[in-house]
């Protein structure tokens, strides 16, 4: 059998491969990993349908692949077989001398490409062609090993249609002028590389927010003098349980009480049915700085999980990120995101919207500041936010409200929340 690509997700169609993991010869057990395949800012591992032995190999490090195309054959072990009555051997036995008699025009080919459930082989640029003409590629017949289809079958479908009068369902929309390309080398010295997918998949997203979504930021500070104190008090019975406590995990319990009292900013805007989806549950997604691009792993029901669990997977999931192990159903489903920075430095910034999301805040640097209360000038330490919103839901006022109710609830913390069970 020949072993495909299978569907990687809802918008996802391709992927470049990190690792192979079989060779020719190998045997492979049903659900076995078979390679290593970057998609969508996730590495994930491809399983086997099915036990067998391997026959050959179609795919190498680095090659793009897209759904459907072939990754390698498989000869499957045969499962051992019940005694068949009398009539089904007599049957079987007919079956040829049936089809010689029915002549060569009753016999499909045996080199016909069997049907896939996801759709014709073909290439992302071929996809968008097909969808931006009209083009059902199903009655495309493909040239290429295992029906896959190239631009060459899409030119001859055409010709066709147009030698037989029929006509695409859509006509081909006008070229849209692509971005200047500049000679940088007629200057100076220069060095080029190919851009990662992870790469690709930030600058497409980042536009999408950006060119979609109105942008406002609030930016506000955070008295965190206190919560240093808890942190301090707290950091090593953590540790003994194996948790790091950080600034994050503080913010992340006082974000879900705020966004509690202010439930538009845990929701999303459905454009085509012109309705605002509130969320009854709190998946904080958590941007995660790695060394192939900026990764948003998702903690789900945060609400639920105690400091120490919170402190725990915080850390679990980031450093799954930053080894290129975390899933795509873990960079999904995200309801508000936090981008904190103060790792690196820094102070306000301005966060883009993880759409659809319709909020995300900023968190830089906390510093000791002078700080004026009851008239007397104090050091405390401040943390700097930025709270960027989707204005078509959200009103300024409600963002100042909102990042008012998140400060008081950083400066007046419940210490309760940090005891651990004996």
């Amino acid at each position: 059998m020949e072993i495909r690509l299978p569907q990687l997700g809802e918008g996802a169609d391709s992927g470049t491969v990190v690792d192979v993991f079989v060779k020719e010869g190998d045997p492979v057990k049903r659900d076995q990993a078979i390679l290593e395949l970057e998609n969508e800012k996730a590495v994930a591992s491809i399983p086997s349908p099915a036990a067998g032995v391997v026959k050959k190999v179609h795919v190498n490090t680095g090659d793009k692949l897209s759904v459907g195309q072939v990754i390698l054959t498989l000869e499957e072990t045969a499962p051992a077989e019940a005694p068949k009555p009398a009539a089904a051997e007599t049957s079987k036995a007919a079956a040829p001398k049936a089809q010689k008699e029915a002549g060569p025009e009753t016999t499909r080919p045996a080199a016909a490409p069997a049907p896939s459930a996801f759709g014709p082989a073909a290439s992302p640029s071929i996809r968008h062609l097909a969808r931006e003409l009209g083009i059902d590629l199903t009655k495309v017949q493909g040239s290429e090993h295992g029906g896959r289809i190239v631009m060459a079958d899409l030119r001859a479908y055409i010709q066709r249609l147009q030698q037989t009068g029929s006509q695409p369902a859509a006509a081909a929309p006008a070229p849209k002028p692509g971005a200047e390309r500049v000679d940088f080398s007629k200057w100076g010295p220069v060095r080029k590389e190919k851009a990662a997918p992870v790469r690709k998949t930030i600058a497409r997203r980042m536009a999408e927010a950006w060119t979609t979504v109105p942008h406002v930021t609030q930016f506000d500070d955070a008295d965190i003098t206190a919560i240093m104190g808890l942190r301090t008090k707290y950091k090593t019975a953590y540790e003994q349980k194996g948790a790091n406590l950080t600034v994050t995990s503080f913010v992340i319990k006082a974000l879900v009480l705020t966004l509690k009292k202010h439930p538009v900013f845990n929701s999303s805007y459905d454009e085509s049915a012109g309705e605002i989806v509130f969320k009854d549950y709190y998946h904080i997604g958590v941007a995660v700085d790695t060394e192939h691009g900026l990764l948003v792993p998702v903690l789900r029901e945060v609400d639920k999980k105690s400091m120490l669990d919170l402190s725990k997977d915080l850390a679990a999931l980031a450093d799954k990120a930053k080894q290129r192990k975390v899933t795509g159903d873990e960079l999904k489903g995200g309801t508000f995101t936090i981008s904190n920075q103060g790792g690196i430095g820094g102070g306000h910034f301005t966060p883009i919207v993880n759409k659809p999301e319709v909020a995300i805040l900023g968190v830089g640097r906390g510093s000791l500041k002078a700080v004026v209360r009851d008239k007397k000038i104090e050091p405390r330490t401040t943390l700097p936010l930025a709270l960027s919103y989707d204005h078509r839901l959200i009103d300024g006022a409600n963002a100042a409200r909102f990042i008012t109710d998140l400060v008081q609830a950083l400066e007046t913390f419940n210490e309760a929340e940090l005891k651990l069970n004996p």
